[in-house]
């Protein structure tokens, strides 16, 4: 197997751009390797947010949309929506520590735990009592509340990561994640009612990545929106400690996971108690959304929008790996920016134009948990009842030419439709999200969920895993050992393999998507069953 791939890495992924012939409507993929080699390069240090290379990376991406035509959309007549932020980053100094009936453990910052929250409001000076409540959810549409039994008020909340396990589509949506896996939302219903922080355990159930993984993703600073409310103390746990916590409460940590497989968590008050300490280093500062417009050309349908988003920063300078600490985020998502650029240019060529508006955002913060699109949904530079539809760019094919398509968010809207038409014209087949990528690809992980969450139907364009060249259990594989090696790593870089026909054709289906959007003649809206709806009434009704 490892042959196989070894040749279609040579035959394939090295293909080069030249010999590509263009048309007036097709994608340029020699500008697009150009943009590529700017947006990935060092000098831009992984156009970490708030950083002096992301504040190059949005001076290049305004050069860009200049260049190509667009009027500016951002503040005050410029390309920029400046969004102030907040950032914090925990020291060693951090003291928690966990009382049990007959020991004290001071944990440590790194190897026993690590914060999502960060800053003076996680401070929790008395021991507090701790209770296990299951996975942290109330969700009355299943019929389903952990906090339905026990009294949280100033406790810390002990939860598991994921969800409980379905095969029922009715029932927290089956094999796909629903909003209430995500940690934001335990925090939120933690917060709500009434807990004075909360711990989550990795569920080894759906999560076998090892401690290492998530000591890499925290090693970044933690940035928040600067009139953000306060929160209140956010960790995870090294599992090592999972036992502990569980010690002298009549249920043990092996007991918990016996429940898990049979659906049968219960929620219960446990004996050891938590305080915390921490020290932070903290600043504030203003990071930029890149927004850049393109007139409708016709008069009625102008008045209606298109938003293309794409999120142009990345993680920064981090923890070394073989001595290299930019993580350039070239397939995340400079690549997905590249392409953007190349089609905000074809689309503003006279012969090209749209009849809606078109609105090119180039988010920043979306690493950090989509601040960019949140931000901008608070403060749209177009009414968002008028925005008729999100389309989002968040990585591009970059392995093989594909033959089927995965529309992320396409079945919560009519969006689906117009993905189909144009699916139909360029001789490809719509897909449904794998088995093997349903914990990965979920619809609220990248910029569309914001737009979606205000009301505006969105969807992600994927490839699926039907491939020109490559067996299917071949690309399963090299997908696989990106992930492993290169995602969010300082190996996601130029010097990474790059099918050039694949980019290609990713960037014509995503322009030709924006383009049939543009010119839909009805009207985009969310299905009936879609849990966005009710938001996108509310914007009509006050024409927001």
């Amino acid at each position: 197997m490892k042959v196989i791939i070894l040749i279609y890495l040579f035959v394939f992924f090295y293909l080069p751009a030249f010999g590509l012939q263009i048309t007036g409507f097709e994608p340029d993929t020699l500008r697009i390797q150009k943009l590529i080699s700017v947006l990935g390069h060092d000098s831009l240090q992984g156009r970490g947010t708030g950083t002096p290379g992301g504040v190059k990376a949005a001076n290049y991406l305004a050069s860009q949309l200049n260049e190509s035509g667009l009027e500016p959309a951002g503040d005050e007549g410029s390309w920029f929506q400046n969004i102030p932020l907040h950032g914090s980053t925990p020291l060693p100094d951090s003291r928690l520590i966990l009382e049990f009936i007959d020991e004290t453990r001071l944990l440590l910052l790194g190897q026993d735990y690590l914060l999502f929250k960060t800053g003076a409001q996680t401070f929790i000076p008395k021991p507090v009592q701790m209770v296990f409540a299951g996975y942290g959810i109330n969700a009355p549409q299943y019929d389903y509340n952990d906090y339905q039994d026990i009294d949280v008020t100033g406790k810390i909340v002990v939860i598991l990561t994921g969800e409980p396990e379905s095969d029922d589509p009715a029932w927290f949506n089956g094999k796909l994640q629903t909003i209430y896996s995500s940690v934001e939302a335990k925090q939120r219903q933690a917060i709500g009612f009434g807990a004075a922080g909360c711990i989550l355990i990795p569920n080894p159930r759906d999560d076998y990545r090892p401690w290492t993984y998530w000591v890499k993703e925290f090693s970044f600073e933690t940035v928040t929106q600067a009139f953000a409310p306060a929160g209140n103390l956010s960790l995870l746990l090294n599992p090592k400690h999972a036992s502990a916590l569980f010690s002298g409460s009549g249920y043990s940590y092996q007991d918990v996971m016996d429940m898990d497989k049979f659906n049968a968590i219960r929620s219960f008050n446990l004996v050891a108690k938590l305080s915390f300490s921490g020290e932070f280093r903290q600043r504030d500062f203003m990071a930029a959304n890149v927004i850049g417009k393109i007139e409708g050309s016709d008069a009625l349908l102008a008045e209606t929008a298109v938003l293309v988003s794409a999120h142009y920063d990345h993680l920064g300078i981090g923890l070394k790996n073989n001595s290299d600490s930019i993580y350039n985020g070239v397939f995340d998502n400079a690549m997905g920016v590249a392409v953007t650029l190349e089609i905000a240019r074809l689309l503003n060529l006279p012969e090209n134009k749209p009849e809606r508006t078109v609105i090119f955002i180039l988010t920043t913060g979306e690493e950090k948990g989509l601040l960019g699109s949140q931000f901008y949904t608070m403060h749209p530079v177009f009414p968002l009842y008028r925005t008729t539809a999100n389309i989002n760019i968040d990585g591009i094919s970059s392995f093989d030419e594909f033959q089927d398509v995965i529309g992320i968010g396409s079945d919560y809207s009519n969006l689906g439709r117009v993905l189909e038409t144009v699916l139909k014209k360029q001789n490809l087949k719509p897909s449904k999200i794998p088995q093997s990528q349903l914990n990965s690809e979920s619809f609220f992980r990248s910029d569309h969920f914001a737009f979606a969450s205000a009301g505006i139907p969105s969807v992600s364009i994927l490839e699926g895993t039907q491939y020109k060249n490559l067996q299917e259990t071949v690309a399963e594989e090299i997908k696989m050992k990106w992930d492993q090696t290169r995602y969010h790593s300082p190996f996601d870089d130029l010097n990474q393999p790059i099918n050039w026909r694949a980019v290609r054709q990713h960037s014509e289906l995503i322009l030709k998507m924006i383009k049939e959007t543009a010119e839909y003649e009805g009207e985009i809206v969310w299905n009936s069953q879609a849990p966005y709806r009710n938001v996108r009434l509310q914007t009509i009704a006050e024409k927001r």
